[in-house]
């Protein structure tokens, strides 16, 4: 599978809108769309008129940098959410928040999602005391993720759970931080999701 290793601030430039890939420093002055708020390129600082095409396609390309999805795993996503019961562009939204690797940085576990999704790849996390390594692995309701007993005692996820402290949790999780784990109480809702992404375009760009 084809994966960015680039720059992951040029991200934020490009979609002219915070993706908050770097953890801390997308809320410090450090941050390249605070400092530089264009487009990266020669001809970023350019003006240009935006097709109806275009619009869609970059909202698209907005939502899948946000969750750091791959193109044929989003149109997947996308397929699944066309069947089920509901609106579709919600549908594709709540399944990109089931995500492991989002319910993880959701909890405080992850300064930023490319963070929790490593340490997802590196086996730190359990599903209802088995081991899983998947950061796509899709949640259910009454799911329980937890930290695996030698990964409590990690000096750098120590840090990242002080650091974390008294984070906003969403409503749809119940998060024990005794215990180092969260229950996922309900799946997530629209309303939960507070990042501006206008999902109707997705769904007008996968429909043609």
């Amino acid at each position: 599978m084809a994966r960015y290793t680039g720059a992951v601030c040029r991200q934020c430039r490009r979609e002219g809108q915070k993706l908050f890939l770097k953890g801390d420093r997308c809320y410090s002055d450090k941050c390249a769309i605070a400092r530089r708020e264009y487009a990266p390129g020669q001809h970023g600082q350019g003006r240009k008129k935006i097709s109806e095409y275009g619009l869609q396609l970059r909202e698209k390309q907005k939502v899948k940098r946000y969750y750091g999805i791959a193109e044929k795993q989003f149109a997947h996503y996308f397929e699944l959410a066309s069947k089920k019961s509901g609106i579709v562009g919600e549908n594709l939204l709540i399944l990109c928040e089931s995500r492991l690797d989002n319910v993880c940085y959701r909890a405080g576990f992850g300064m930023s999602r490319p963070e929790a999704r490593q340490l997802v790849r590196h086996g730190h996390f359990t599903v209802n005391g088995k081991k899983v390594n998947i950061p796509s692995y899709i949640i259910k309701e009454g799911d329980v993720i937890a930290l695996t007993d030698k990964s409590k005692d990690s000096p750098k996820i120590k840090a990242v759970l002080e650091a974390n402290e008294g984070k906003t949790i969403p409503a749809w999780l119940d998060l024990d931080s005794n215990a180092h784990s969260v229950k996922v109480t309900s799946l997530a809702k629209r309303e939960d999701i507070e990042y501006e992404i206008n999902e109707t375009l997705i769904v007008e760009l996968y429909s043609k």
